[in-house]
């Protein structure tokens, strides 16, 4: 996402110098070394055969995500988000009571990192992209969620009405599809984005097989300034795939019977 201090002031790598960023980028991540001690092999959790997060770097060779700021960085918070990124933070350290204590991911009901803005993660980072005359649909590999973005000119939702996703709206600027999404709730919190986040997305085939996707968050209740990234997209051949993870799964039971064990045995030691 952003660039990395030794890149600091370099916008975009040498071909040499992101071979060798990608080989000790993917020697690092590598999770079929094993941990130094038991706990650290248990805490790897799944190896790498897992995972699918790209071999290799955008073509177009920068040396971030975020293109502005020019120096490659989100900006920072301003106070009143910096509190309430470290409440979450704390609220997500407490014991959970209930399903509701529980992150959005973790009840498999969103995966906010999936979209909006849609960004790469550990695996799954597929998307299929449906075009009708009136409308334009996005299905999320990421925990299967569709958006659906209208493009009949439609105002947004009043205010009242939030959603996890937002609420998109859609047209046409040229050759690039501009996506004018608000309406937010306060459920999702993208790099510490609030529910007032604007988020102006626009995608542009730059060839048959390529997308240059670009994101703006506009959202001055939560980041000093406005702030932009691009990635690449690559056509891939499909289909994708269901990713089975549904609300109420056995894991979500089995973390919230741990808690429970948890504090009977806190009880029975006081």
């Amino acid at each position: 996402m952003e660039r990395p201090k030794a890149f600091a002031g370099k916008e975009f790598f040498t071909a040499q110098e992101a071979a060798e960023f990608t080989r000790v980028t993917l020697e690092r991540s590598n999770r079929d070394k094993r941990g130094a001690t038991p706990q650290e092999d248990v805490n790897g959790a799944y190896n790498e055969a897992w995972f699918d997060r790209g071999s290799k770097l955008y073509p177009n060779l920068r040396t971030s995500i975020v293109v502005d700021p020019a120096d490659g960085r989100v900006p920072p918070l301003i106070r009143t988000a910096r509190e309430a990124a470290a409440a979450r933070a704390d609220a997500q350290a407490r014991r959970p009571e209930g399903p509701e204590d529980f992150g959005l991911p973790i009840r498999c009901l969103l995966w906010p990192a999936a979209g909006p803005p849609m960004m790469p993660g550990p695996y799954n980072n597929n998307y299929e992209i449906v075009q009708t005359r009136d409308s334009f649909g996005i299905d999320v590999e990421m925990i299967h969620d569709m958006r659906i973005i209208p493009l009949d000119g439609r105002p947004h939702l009043p205010p009242s009405i939030r959603q996890w996703m937002g609420d998109p709206v859609g047209h046409w600027e040229g050759d690039t599809l501009v996506v004018d999404t608000t309406n937010f709730s306060d459920k999702t919190h993208f790099r510490g984005a609030d529910q007032n986040l604007h988020l102006i997305e626009r995608f542009k085939l730059l060839d048959a097989n390529t997308i240059e996707y670009r994101f703006t968050v506009d959202n001055p209740t939560a980041f000093v300034r406005q702030w932009t990234g691009e990635i690449i997209m690559s056509r891939t051949p499909g289909p994708l795939y269901e990713y089975a993870c549904h609300e109420g799964n056995y894991s979500l039971v089995d973390m919230l019977r741990g808690a429970r064990s948890e504090e009977k045995s806190i009880t029975t030691l006081r």
